[in-house]
């Protein structure tokens, strides 16, 4: 138990999604009091923390409302020693459909937490970026001071979103940070995301439907995403930072089919589905992210190998099977 954690009052935006979930998961092992604040649904549906232990769920605080309510944040937030945000709408493809609902969230949420975690003085707000706001690289690796690219809706509500945090530092003195993770994947991931799309499908047959095969990107196992999240609450020296969390490495989806026929055992046949190509223009061909400010600041690196964390995620799909509609395309 870290004596960092132990007895600290934590919320989590977006605890119930695939991060968010292993994100509580380690703050309750750690000793923290967890607030998860996941949206409201008629279902009332709390995500993947439904996928925790009993020991663990029974330390989590289950808030339920919308980022876009400044009211409910704000209640959220109310009593936090740190507040990690996770919260928004990620689906790339949904975003070309849905792009106000998609900024109200990612944009205005965000400016409703960071309002929040300022009146009620928090010690440390840790704000989660991505790395699709960097658009398709202009050099590799990527660094921070990469020029940002709004190539889809979602990117450039991430990119509005950073700006926001940026701005209340700058401008409040707010204690923020922020982390960019690079194609965080693992356990829990939705089959939006191509790992799962891939295993899915894989799991069921030979034939896989897929989009476009060359694109390049830097798979980060969602513990080492996770592990950096911990620590950019932990360190002082990371505030007012944007650090990357990637592994440096890259790979393109033709390859990572190769790699998990491998891991299926499956010779797997991608099929060219027009639905799952994004337009010309919006497609990001390369994502591989230069860490060394993260391993420098936070003490972080990345320690799961591609292979192992590709075998602990089959396994995982492989026991979940039911939570994915094989084959239908999710946005």
């Amino acid at each position: 138990m870290s004596v960092a954690w132990h007895g600290r009052s934590v919320l989590v935006t977006g605890a119930g999604g695939f991060i968010g979930s292993h994100l509580t998961e380690v703050l309750i092992s750690r000793g923290a009091r967890v607030r998860a604040f996941v949206r409201y649904t008629s279902r009332f549906d709390a995500g993947f923390l439904h996928d925790l232990s009993e020991d663990v769920a029974s330390g989590i605080e289950v808030v339920r409302g919308d980022l876009r309510d400044p009211d409910a944040v704000d209640a959220a937030v109310a009593g936090a020693d740190t507040v990690f945000h996770l919260g928004a709408l990620v689906g790339i493809p949904y975003s070309y459909v849905h792009p106000r609902e998609t900024v109200d969230t990612n944009v205005s949420g965000t400016l409703n937490v960071a309002t929040s975690a300022l009146r009620h003085e928090v010690r440390r707000l840790v704000h989660t970026s991505s790395s699709e706001v960097y658009g398709t690289a202009r050099f590799v690796p990527i660094d921070e001071s990469h020029p940002l690219q709004g190539q889809s809706p979602y990117s450039a509500s991430k990119i509005g979103a950073d700006k926001i945090v940026e701005s209340f530092h700058q401008s409040y003195g707010l204690p923020a940070v922020t982390v960019r993770p690079f194609n965080t994947y693992g356990p829990r991931q939705s089959a939006r995301a191509v790992i799962p799309t891939i295993i899915s499908q894989g799991l069921a047959g030979p034939h896989i439907k897929v989009g476009n095969l060359t694109p390049r990107r830097d798979f980060t196992y969602v513990a080492d995403t996770v592990a950096g999240l911990v620590r950019a609450a932990e360190v002082d020296a990371a505030l007012g930072m944007v650090l990357n969390l990637g592994t440096g490495n890259e790979i393109s989806i033709g390859e990572l089919i190769a790699r998990l026929s491998r891991v299926l055992d499956v010779k797997l046949e991608p099929l060219p589905d027009e639905a799952r190509t994004r337009p010309p223009t919006s497609e990001v061909e390369r994502l591989c992210s230069d860490n060394s400010l993260a391993r420098e600041v936070l003490g972080w690196s990345p320690v799961v190998d591609l292979g192992i964390g590709l075998e602990r995620t089959v396994a995982w799909i492989a026991n979940h099977l039911g939570l994915y509609e094989v084959g239908k395309y999710a946005v």
